[in-house]
């Protein structure tokens, strides 16, 4: 979440005339995240986000992540609803830009989860996959192994200012990762983007999930290489090594749910890769890219370069439990 697009009076007005909600007497920027725009909007006595979405989200998948969200809730899981508007559309436009307005979720990030935290987080994850099974939804995902070579592409010499050679080290791994690649794992709908703000807690208890416009059909085991990235590692003198003491409880937490099999095992190390890449790569385009005006904390790439060096001293599943 981000504020990169701002609404005046006029705009507020606006939106009050779309819904049947009351008026607006707050609006409040997010400054968490680094895609879209969001606003704490309170009509009323009743909170809800008002997110504008920027040019990295295509509008043709807007629908699908509506159907998502709207499904999920409907499905017991703890996550933003969309709201309908007068006319009967999740969507509108501000700004002559595409925006929807979701409920409010109670709680919020944690910013150090405890290993019993990652056992339950594994749980829901996989209640969350269950879930997103019976929804019937497909997207692609605009972000998956065949597009990081499109997006380095993108990502100048400039980045060697990090780190030294690092232009080069990305395109090795690229080259390695994409050759070894699965193609035939378990898929499904997967959030795709758990990090830690995306996680919410209320009273000291996971709660839900919020911020689902990465997702898409991907491996369910790639999720979890997502969450072990964003989550299970520790900072020691600017380095990162994995705590598994909450990667064991987290992969636990999930298979008491939802097996993982053999294949998904046997790959697990690469799919880590994958997503340590992935990440390096979107933040590198960040770094280089996001304009100086934005009200937005860019995220260090080189974060995500140390933990995908990390995962390269690794080889099996066995090294990410106890």
């Amino acid at each position: 979440m981000a504020v990169f697009t701002k609404i005046n009076s006029k705009d507020i007005k606006k939106i009050e005339n779309i819904f049947n909600l009351g008026s607006i007497n707050q609006v409040k920027g997010i400054k968490k995240g680094i895609e879209n725009t969001n606003y704490i909007v309170k009509f009323n006595s009743t909170k809800f986000v008002l997110t504008i979405f920027e040019k990295r989200v295509k509008t043709k998948d807007l629908p699908f992540f509506m159907k998502l969200m709207s499904g999920l809730s409907n499905l017991k899981i703890n996550c933003p609803r969309p709201i309908k508007t007068k006319k009967n559309s999740y969507l509108f436009n501000i700004k002559k830009k595409k925006a929807c307005l979701v409920s409010f979720l109670q709680g919020n990030d944690k910013k150090n989860l405890t290993p019993k935290d990652c056992y339950i987080l594994g749980k829901n994850i996989a209640i969350l996959h269950r879930a997103s099974k019976k929804l019937n939804l497909h997207r692609k995902n605009s972000l998956d192994v065949k597009s990081w070579s499109k997006l380095n592409k993108k990502i100048d010499k400039r980045i060697n200012k990090l780190s030294k050679n690092l232009k080069n080290i990305i395109e090795e791994n690229i080259y390695n990762i994409e050759k070894n690649w699965p193609k035939n794992l378990p898929k499904g709908v997967i959030h795709a983007d758990l990090f830690i703000d995306n996680i919410f807690f209320f009273r000291k208890k996971f709660y839900g999930f919020i911020d689902f416009y990465f997702s898409s059909t991907d491996f369910y085991a790639y999720e979890l290489a997502t969450c072990i990235n964003a989550i299970c590692f520790k900072k020691k003198k600017s380095q990162y090594f994995l705590d598994l003491n909450k990667s064991s409880n987290l992969l636990k937490g999930y298979q008491k749910i939802r097996k993982l099999n053999s294949s998904e095992k046997n790959n697990f190390n690469i799919l880590c890769k994958g997503s340590a890449l992935r990440y390096l790569l979107t933040r590198s385009y960040d770094f280089l890219n996001t304009p100086k005006t934005a009200l937005i904390k860019v995220k260090d790439p080189k974060e995500y370069f140390k933990k995908l060096i990390f995962h390269n001293s690794l080889y099996d599943f066995k090294n990410y439990i106890k």
